[in-house]
């Protein structure tokens, strides 16, 4: 299979890592066409189908992590607000697309590591050997790490501005 479709393959994923990390649209579409580029350039590319992913995220990571280091940055603290509803349109949402935004807000809480582990094994897929392959850690690392940040996104998404609507009492017939 040619180089750039194996690459298209994984482009939503990437970009959803990429977005965790960055907490900007326009900064994770930056990096996974960097991501890319590099890709494309490679002299050396692994013909394991999970190697070959696994690869690819290690070249997005280390393209973000070049970015902060230029930027001096260690990491987005604020939320992805662009394309939020207007205050007259949040009920044309479905309660899938508020959870999508509440975690999203919950996410951008986060530290770093805590959304980086998060984005591998919960939205990459990635097994918890291979996430540690890629950060550079032992696995139970990953689990613990991963344990804690789940936890982390549960108490930021409790402690949101999201509250249930009380329900109408019922009347009582007489």
């Amino acid at each position: 299979m040619p180089q750039r479709r194996r690459i298209e393959a994984y482009l939503g994923r990437l970009f959803g890592y990429a977005l965790s990390m960055a907490g900007d649209r326009d900064q994770a579409r930056d990096l996974v066409q960097d991501c890319a580029l590099r890709a494309l350039a490679a002299r050396r590319v692994p013909e394991d189908e999970a190697a070959y992913r696994a690869w690819l995220f290690r070249i997005l990571r280390n393209a973000f992590l070049d970015e902060e280091r230029r930027n001096g940055r260690r990491g987005h603290d604020g939320a992805e607000t662009d394309g939020l509803p207007g205050p007259g349109e949040i009920w044309d949402f479905d309660q899938r697309l508020i959870s999508e935004l509440t975690v999203r807000v919950g996410l951008a809480k986060l530290t770093g590591p805590h959304r980086e582990v998060i984005a591998l094994v919960d939205i990459g897929g990635f097994s918890y050997a291979e996430a540690a392959h890629l950060i550079g850690v032992a696995p139970g690392t990953v689990m613990s790490r991963l344990s804690r940040a789940r936890h982390a996104l549960l108490r930021a998404i409790g402690e949101g501005n999201v509250q249930p609507l009380p329900r109408p009492e019922k009347r009582m017939a007489k």
